[in-house]
């Protein structure tokens, strides 16, 4: 065998590695792309229930109008937020806003009786179960495409085709930790 042929062939060799690590950049770029739009989904069902367990608590609690208007706030706020970081941001204060709403229902007995509120509570846990398990394959697709973004040889393939590191979706556990804090007046009778 010539020394031509071992040079095509090394050159071969090194040409199908870099095809190889480039489609497994891309796959994990996609998979990326996935599991946002799969939070995406779950956060749109989320916004989209809001408005009708704040009309429930409203018709049983509705001079607690500001923290009705605080969920409604951080709904909004939470539509709004573009990224992962700012999502993430915007959705502890709905998920806090969400928390000083249900413990109202502490104090309303008549509001924890109401079937529909039952069940739009009910259907907003299941959707925050639903969120987490979207949130944690995100998170789990972002380190795998950030760890082959840096790591040798795989990073200069990566920065040769401008291939960027991705946000994680983190919600801060203090916050989720901490009992919300909800202060009542006197009920109107």
């Amino acid at each position: 065998m010539s020394f031509a042929y071992i040079v095509l062939i090394a050159i071969g060799l090194v040409v199908v590695i870099v095809i190889g690590m480039y489609n497994g950049l891309i796959r994990l770029k996609v998979q990326c792309d996935n599991a946002w739009s799969d939070i995406d989904v779950q956060l749109k069902r989320r916004y989209d229930l809001v408005p009708n367990v704040v009309e429930t608590v409203k018709g049983y609690a509705g001079h607690e109008k500001g923290t009705l208007e605080a969920v409604i706030q951080a709904r909004n706020s939470a539509m709004a937020a573009q990224g992962p970081a700012a999502k993430a941001d915007a959705e502890n204060m709905l998920s806090g806003a969400l928390r000083q709403l249900f413990a109202l229902s502490e104090s309303y007995p008549q509001l924890r009786a109401v079937e529909s509120f039952t069940q739009l509570q009910n259907t907003l846990s299941q959707l925050e179960d639903s969120i987490q398990n979207a949130r944690r394959y995100y998170n789990a697709v972002v380190r795998d495409l950030n760890t082959k973004i840096q790591v040798f040889p795989s990073n200069i393939i990566a920065g040769m085709f401008n291939f960027k590191p991705r946000e994680f979706f983190e919600v801060s556990a203090p916050a989720e930790r901490e009992a919300p804090k909800v202060s009542f007046g006197t009920p109107a009778a």
